[in-house]
């Protein structure tokens, strides 16, 4: 699917032909793959790299145009199970236009916000620059679900919350390696500023996305301790609150066996004391009973 859009009156609009700033290609089809490498001199392996979703972020400059992969936050869904995915997006700046190539049909830019240059080259660090904040986005949604799953544990230990709790810990590792690649792609990109020919004001919003993605990184890395210091925090609560089960089974057990055994004692088909009292098995039960009293009372004053 190709979009096309133009800068007017500062804000981008989508149009249907004449010159344009930006040309997005969402999940192309094999025509538009062909017009890509054919007519506007994409490289193949990097066309595909666009599409790819476990492509690292990279720099590329070719004849006539500078290639990016980047990584970018891919629209949840509820079948993905508390699992937060990335996906790739292909950035090809030519003197003239941007063309971005990726899998899905996502908006890129905010379609009220004026945009400050009309540049090619601003309008992808200003896409760079968005894509760190879905990211932080993606970062407030699962610091949310990690505290409402805490609570969910904390009432009743299933294993379905534990799973889950572990899905957002795989998602932030995938996000952190992520936000990192792009750190380094933006660090190419300053080094090669000059080369690329951005202008002051772009210069200006380089240095800004930067620090915010060092920032984003920052934040993910500390949900990510967080949320793997919360998986060994449930390990260790799920085997003590076993060890204390199994003590009180274990007491519990003790306790019955000790009147048994009194019992038991007094069933023997052999001679044995008070056989022929009329008050025998009163005796015994009273016995019985005493002796489970004298265990307990022990139990609680040596602190089992």
């Amino acid at each position: 699917m190709q979009r096309r859009y133009r800068t007017i009156d500062q804000r981008l609009k989508e149009v249907d032909d004449g010159p344009c700033v930006l040309t997005v290609f969402a999940n192309p089809d094999d025509a538009e793959k062909r017009y890509l490498i054919e007519e506007l001199k994409l490289d193949e392996h990097t066309l595909n790299s666009a599409l790819d979703p476990d492509e690292l972020s990279r720099l590329e400059f070719e004849p006539e145009h500078v290639a990016l992969i980047f990584k970018r936050p891919k629209s949840y869904s509820s079948t993905d199970d508390f699992l937060f995915k990335v996906s790739s997006v292909g950035a090809f700046l030519f003197k003239d236009r941007l063309v971005i190539v990726l899998a899905e049909d996502v908006p890129l830019f905010d379609g009220q916000q004026a945009l400050r240059g009309q540049t090619p080259a601003f309008l992808l660090l200003r896409l760079m620059y968005r894509t760190i904040f879905h990211f932080l986005e993606h970062l407030k949604i699962i610091a949310t679900i990690s505290d409402e799953l805490q609570i969910k544990i904390n009432r009743a230990m299933e294993n379905r919350h534990l799973i889950n709790l572990f899905t957002l810990e795989k998602s932030l590792v995938y996000y952190l390696n992520s936000i990192n690649t792009n750190g380094a792609l933006l660090e190419k990109l300053r080094l090669n500023a000059p080369k690329i020919g951005f202008s002051p004001e772009e210069l200006e919003l380089l240095d800004d996305t930067q620090i915010e993605n060092s920032q984003c990184y920052k934040q993910a890395e500390i949900y990510s301790n967080i949320v793997a210091s919360l998986m060994d925090a449930r390990a260790s609560i799920a085997g003590n609150n076993l060890n204390v089960l199994m003590k009180t089974l274990n007491m519990i057990t003790i306790g019955i066996m000790v009147p048994t055994f009194v019992v038991s004692a007094f069933s023997m088909n052999v001679p044995i004391p008070m056989q022929h009292h009329p008050l025998a098995f009163y005796l015994i039960m009273t016995l019985a009973v005493f002796s489970a009293l004298v265990f307990f009372v022990v139990w609680r004053r040596r602190g089992w």
